[in-house]
């Protein structure tokens, strides 16, 4: 029986958020006040009494959730048995892990924001939720599509069983939705984002944040970490390095991911950030799992 530590990703974020931890501790205050020194403006304004819309900007949404994420942990005091996070989530869980320092893995995730909204801008893109069909009929359909259209369209995050999110451009994601549902799917549902996340598309950032996580110092961890591009056990700093810089126009595995961290023993998952998402999603991958949050 081992407690697995998990870290939500872009998309979880909320009004108020971290305000609480903000109050009630003073060691969550500091690195609340230290985020707003790394960034060089007051996030925490913005995450306090920000608008929602405010809220979704990418370069405020991405540092909110990791600072978020990252002090709700550091409120437990404790050395994790695994890690795992959801895309974003994964600069998180390297921090839980003590692969990454705070200031240098908040630095990495506002280059990163910066980054997929610059290659967001470059070409008309977007996801879509897919729920009710085998992942290899999705993957089978995604391919097809972008064979008979020219266009980019793959499956980018592995959510749970039956709910897969594809990504690639507009035109390529309109044509997917349609075949998806001419295939049995219940609902193939074009998502509010600005970009195709975890897709070719996203090139353009993988190779701007491939060059700042080259040049910043990953330690050995003290517990492996569940990389969403391999969805396993990783242990080596080198390599979870490698696999950070593939997963920005990689999937996100969640669904392989948690079924390997149940396979080496998880039983408790611990979500550690805004929302309960990832709680959710566990549930519909291992019934038996205890699930719980720090928010």
């Amino acid at each position: 029986m081992k407690h697995a530590f998990i870290f939500p990703g872009q998309g979880s974020q909320f009004p108020t958020m971290g305000k609480k931890l903000y109050e009630e501790s003073k060691s969550a205050a500091a690195l609340f006040d230290e985020a707003n020194d790394i960034l060089g403006f007051n996030i925490t304004e913005t995450m306090f009494s920000g608008t929602e819309g405010e809220l979704k900007q990418t370069k405020i949404t991405q540092p909110a959730v990791f600072i978020h994420s990252v002090v709700a942990f550091s409120t437990l005091n404790t050395i994790p048995a695994m890690v795992a996070g959801h895309s974003l989530g994964e600069f998180s869980a390297l921090v839980a892990n003590k692969v990454l320092s705070f200031a240098n893995a908040l630095k990495l995730v506002a280059i990163r924001a910066s980054a997929m909204q610059k290659a967001c801008e470059l070409t008309p893109s977007t996801m879509a939720a897919v729920l009710g069909l085998a992942d290899e009929k999705v993957e089978e359909i995604c391919a097809a599509v972008s064979v008979h259209t020219g266009e980019i369209v793959v499956a980018a995050n592995y959510n749970c069983p039956g709910q897969l999110v594809i990504s690639g451009s507009m035109k390529g994601i309109e044509e997917a939705c349609i075949k998806m549902k001419e295939a049995g799917a219940k609902r193939a549902l074009v998502l509010p984002v600005g970009g195709a996340f975890h897709s070719p598309l996203m090139l353009p950032a993988k190779q701007e944040l491939e060059s700042a996580i080259e040049n910043t110092p990953f330690s050995q961890p003290v517990c492996p970490v569940y990389q969403n591009i391999v969805a396993k056990a990783v242990n080596d700093a080198t390599t979870i390095k490698q696999n950070l810089i593939a997963q920005l126009t990689g999937a996100v595995k969640w669904t392989q991911s948690v079924q390997a961290m149940v396979s080496d023993g998880a039983t408790h998952f611990t979500e550690c950030g805004p929302g309960k998402v990832l709680q959710g999603l566990v549930q519909k991958i291992y019934r038996e799992a205890v699930t719980d949050g720090v928010n």
